[in-house]
């Protein structure tokens, strides 16, 4: 699997994007940037997006991927929770604020495509054995485990904070991906608020080695922009004492399992 890291942030500039991923060139998960980070090309290309939660930059390019979708009279999939789902029908795509895409108007189908999902639940999208797994967040959230037929499997935690490694504990994979979002300076706020910071995902890893063994390789994303450097010092730290390969993402970055 091709995993290209369109944004590793939890903003946005000019060079800089919201958190999200396309495997392959076919299947995206979270949506904070899909207009901003691909060609028109790569957009038309698409076929289904993972949605881990609610919160504006996961789902904000929906609208704008639908828009030129519409103008080439295809379409493609979204995969989420009922919650999620409920929100984007509701406020992002109700027809208020843009078109509306889920509807079929003259088309033989929508523009966009909603589907729910089960947490635990192994579905087959576009070639992929995907499980979305619930993980620990202020709204309703899941990560997703996607394995290609080939074997290769990785996690997407999406936002989650502490209590990440005992969702996981009956699953193994060759990559976690995972946010971690603020420096060591903010880890209350980050146990209030369903994040992770250095020192929290240096607890999670421990915890997932005593459930499963051993620690795949991690990378990061969701990082706060002003924080980058301290976050990314006390990173290696955890690398270092844990023996575990941890590399931040960043924009544009391409990873193969």
């Amino acid at each position: 699997m091709k995993i290209k890291f369109l944004g590793a942030h939890n903003t946005q500039t000019r060079d800089i994007r919201p958190a999200g991923l396309v495997i392959d060139g076919i299947l995206a998960l979270d949506a904070g940037g899909l207009a901003s980070g691909l060609t028109l090309e790569e957009q038309l290309a698409l076929k289904a997006v993972l949605i881990t939660h609610q919160h504006y930059d996961h789902i904000k390019d929906l609208p704008l991927l639908g828009m030129n979708h519409l103008l080439n009279r295809s379409s493609f999939d979204v995969y989420c929770l009922p919650e999620t789902g409920d929100i984007i029908s509701r406020y992002l795509m109700d027809g208020t604020l843009y078109s509306r895409f889920l509807e079929k108007g003259q088309r033989e189908k929508a523009v966009i495509e909603l589907n729910t999902i089960e947490p635990d639940k192994v579905r087959q999208i576009e070639g992929y054995s995907v499980t979305p797994i619930t993980v620990p967040h202020g709204v309703p959230a899941v990560g997703y485990l996607v394995s290609a037929a080939s074997g290769q499997s990785f996690f997407y935690t999406g936002d989650s904070g502490p209590g990440l490694a005992n969702k996981l504990k009956d699953y193994s994979f060759d990559l976690l991906i995972t946010e971690v979002t603020a420096s060591d300076e903010y880890i209350e706020t980050c146990r209030k608020r369903g994040h992770l910071c250095p020192s929290l995902l240096r607890e999670e890893l421990i915890t997932y080695t005593k459930l499963r063994s051993s620690i795949p390789k991690v990378m990061t994303v969701h990082m706060n922009i002003f924080q980058e450097e301290q976050i990314r010092n006390e990173l290696k730290k955890v690398s270092e004492e844990l023996g575990v390969l941890i590399e931040p993402a960043c924009e544009d970055m391409i990873a193969e399992i």
